[in-house]
Formats: C-alpha cells, sequence, structure tokens
C-alpha cells in the first residue's frame, strides 16, 4: 500500500516515473570511443535513470567501432543503437499479437529520443548526428546540444574551483590565491559556438565577478586573440575553462591551447550532474513529459 502523502507544503513530490513504453533515449556520443568515454557516457546516463526512473537509456557512438548493438558490442554505432532499439519495439508487438494480447497496439511515435553529447553547437558533428539518425531508418527525433544553460555555468564554475582557479562561494569571500582574474572560455564548433559559449559565459562572469571571454579551439589564432583582449583589459592572470564535456575534441588541443595562453586549465564538464539532467530535460521536452525540472544551486 502507497505511504499517506504528507500534508502541508513541505511534503515530498510524488516521485514520476517514465511513461509505459516511452521511446528510449540515446545518448549521441562523439569523439574516438575509449573506456574513458564510455565510462562518463555511463554517468550521464544513470545520473539521467535516477531523476526519471524507468527510462530507457542507452548510448550510441558516432565514431563506434562496432556495427551492431547486440551484448558483445562495446562502441556500438549510433546508427546501430537506434535500429536496433527500433527492432525491438517491432518484436515486443509481433509478440503480443502471437500471445493473443487484445488490446496490443501497433508502435507509434518516436522509436526513440537522440539527445547529442554536446555543451554547444557544432554544425559539423551535428550533420553527422543526423545523418547517422536517418541511415538508421528507425523513427528517431533529435535535440538541439545541452547548452547555452545556467547550469553548464554552475558546471564551469565548479571545475574551476577544484582547480583551484577560482574562488568556490562568493559569500564566504573565501580567496584562492591561484584565482584567475580573467577566464578564456574554450569551446569547439566555429563561430557559432563561440557565440553560443559566450551566453554561458556572461552567467559565469556573474558568479566570478571577473571577465570571461570565449574562444574557438579549432580556429587558429583565436585563443592567441582573445588572450591579448582580456591582458589588454587589465588581467594578468589567467585560466583556460574548457567548455567541452570532453569526448568532442582531442585532449592535446586543450593542452595547447594553454600553452599558447600561458595560463593554467580546469578540467572539461566531463560527468557533471547538471550534464545527465539536461539531456534528460531535452528527452522530456521532445516528448512533452514533466519531470522536475533542472534547477541551478549554490556552489559550495
Amino acid at each position: 500500500m502507497p505511504r499517506p502523502r504528507q500534508p502541508g507544503r513541505h511534503r515530498r513530490p510524488e516521485p514520476v516515473a517514465a511513461p509505459e513504453g516511452a521511446p528510449a533515449l540515446v545518448l549521441a556520443v562523439p569523439g574516438v570511443p575509449s573506456t574513458a568515454t564510455r565510462s562518463l557516457a555511463e554517468e550521464v546516463v544513470s545520473i539521467a535513470r535516477s531523476e526519471l526512473p524507468g527510462l530507457d537509456a542507452r548510448i550510441g557512438y558516432v565514431d563506434g567501432t562496432d556495427a551492431d548493438a547486440g551484448p558483445s558490442a562495446e562502441f556500438p554505432t549510433l546508427q546501430a543503437v537506434l535500429a536496433h532499439t527500433a527492432a525491438e519495439r517491432t518484436a515486443r508487438y509481433e509478440q503480443a499479437l502471437a500471445a493473443g494480447v487484445e488490446d496490443a497496439r501497433r508502435p507509434e511515435g518516436p522509436v526513440a529520443v537522440v539527445v547529442p553529447l554536446l555543451a554547444g553547437p557544432d554544425n559539423a558533428l551535428m550533420r553527422r548526428i543526423r545523418q547517422a539518425v536517418m541511415d538508421s531508418r528507425a523513427a528517431a527525433e533529435l535535440t538541439d546540444v545541452l547548452g547555452p544553460h545556467p547550469l553548464l555555468a554552475e558546471a564551469l564554475h565548479v571545475r574551476l574551483s577544484e582547480a583551484g582557479l577560482a574562488r568556490a562561494d562568493r559569500a564566504r569571500l573565501f580567496t584562492v590565491a591561484t584565482a584567475a582574474d580573467g577566464i578564456v572560455l574554450a569551446t569547439v564548433g566555429g563561430e557559432e559556438a563561440v557565440q553560443a559559449a559566450g551566453i554561458t559565459g556572461m552567467l559565469l562572469a556573474a558568479r566570478l565577478a571577473v571577465p570571461v571571454m570565449a574562444a574557438a579551439l579549432d580556429e587558429d589564432g583565436s585563443v592567441a586573440a582573445i588572450t591579448a583582449q582580456l591582458r589588454g583589459s587589465g588581467s594578468a592572470q589567467l585560466a583556460l575553462a574548457p567548455y567541452l564535456i570532453g569526448p568532442e575534441v582531442d585532449a592535446s588541443l586543450l593542452d595547447a591551447a594553454a600553452k599558447e595562453a600561458g595560463c593554467a586549465v580546469a578540467e572539461p564538464l566531463g560527468a557533471y550532474p547538471a550534464i545527465g539532467k539536461l539531456a534528460l530535460s531535452k528527452y522530456t521536452t521532445a516528448l512533452g513529459i514533466t519531470p522536475p525540472q533542472p534547477s541551478g544551486a549554490p556552489v559550495h
């Protein structure tokens, strides 16, 4: 028997679960597959499942090495995961018919919602993801990337504070000797990505009370130009903050950019809890269901 609901405004919210037969959330993971990438992706989908019990969440790799999505596949391609998901749904329907289930209904709507594991826009990667969806011949819906969003500004703040490059909490006036007085927000995807990163950068600047400017790792001279601009406006101690989840860029690009800028670098966003929550938010928005909405929280 369910427990009686606690009265009053402090009662616990009723848990929300994924609707029965809801499409799968398929996380589209860019970059060269590796055990570290798989671990990161699994953590992201684990966070999404914890927010929405019953969620069918799967992982497909844009540059996967396995052309099938069976149990033995280590890095299944996005196309294979979508095709496998569609085949499973068809098989369930046919089994129900064979078992004489009277109310068995032919599946309708998308079989999956594909969420790119990208913080910002990257047209080249998005074209490849869209092509994989089309090639799978599965009825799948593709969402936009995760940012810009206030939760990503929070995640950037946390990564900078973990590296000793920013105060963890402005309210406590805790000083960090190595705290940066200017932030280079590093992204990939060209000018559109830089503009999108700049929106999150404004939110980060408000949190840190220091100037934040975005630069493109994949454009020659972009990091150097932004570094010079920040130093020219009075920033003496700079930090590089990757506006990246991680798999979408070669780590050597970040190292080279940090050397070019002559500054310390924070870790990419990785599997910060906000990433899983934002991926789930893209999924639920696409389907029109409303689990608890992701919201920012003070960083301590």
